[in-house]
């Protein structure tokens, strides 16, 4: 498979692109091999690599206070037995592709082309950025910047993108040909990053034309500037 950190030159040259920490997960041999077993239970059993084509950005919050909580979560191989609703649906650990801070700093966690565990039924079409935060500490303006920031440079870098959606919306693509989950029965609720901060996130990136909802007909995908 791909070299770990191939991923830390990506991005360069693209004009406007955010300013990015590289904090790459650890994701050697055994976590893409976990992750190739979660495509194949859950998406495709003949599939060949961790590879994602990017259609959407999926917009998540934490629940924790820190980035440290955060990539403690995050950087084991395997999930923790504590949460048997994941469990159940394979061993590879939660994860996702970008991570905003409190302060607006944005982290790279891994490649945007391996596959993240981040959203069950979307997770081969979807990037994934988790801000820090969640009920108990509501999400900064510095991180909404960030995140329309980091949303018009992937939309740029990834024409294919037409979707920006919140965690909390994931099930509006149940039926849809972007959904690829095989069992009917394996989906949670989910509350995140909150209607009032998705709100404020869509207006800043109107521009766009980003949906939440399948589009019958897509349009010819484009580079938006």
């Amino acid at each position: 498979m791909i070299t770990l950190y191939l991923f830390l030159a990506l991005g360069v040259g693209i004009a406007g692109s955010p300013h990015v920490v590289q904090a790459p997960l650890p994701f050697g041999s055994l976590r893409q091999q976990l992750t190739l077993e979660y495509i194949r239970q859950h998406y495709d059993p003949a599939a060949k690599d961790i590879r994602i084509h990017p259609r959407m950005i999926v917009i998540h919050w934490t629940g924790s206070s820190s980035l440290k909580s955060l990539l403690a979560t995050f950087g084991p191989d395997e999930l923790p037995q504590g949460r048997p609703e994941l469990v159940r649906g394979g061993r590879v650990n939660v994860s996702s592709h970008y991570a905003v801070d409190r302060d607006g700093t944005i982290y790279q966690l891994m490649p945007e082309l391996w596959m993240a565990r981040h959203t069950i039924g979307l997770n081969r079409v979807a990037i994934g950025i988790e801000n820090v935060g969640g009920l108990k500490s509501s999400l900064t303006d510095k991180q909404l910047l960030a995140n329309a920031d980091l949303v018009q440079y992937l939309v740029v870098r990834f024409p294919a993108i037409q979707y920006l959606i919140g965690h909390q919306e994931y099930l509006n693509f149940r039926g849809t040909p972007l959904w690829e989950e095989r069992d009917p029965s394996y989906f949670t609720g989910k509350i995140d990053p909150g209607v009032d901060f998705l709100r404020k996130l869509r207006e800043k990136v109107a521009d766009l034309h980003l949906a939440n909802q399948y589009k019958v007909r897509e349009a010819p995908t484009s580079p938006r500037r």
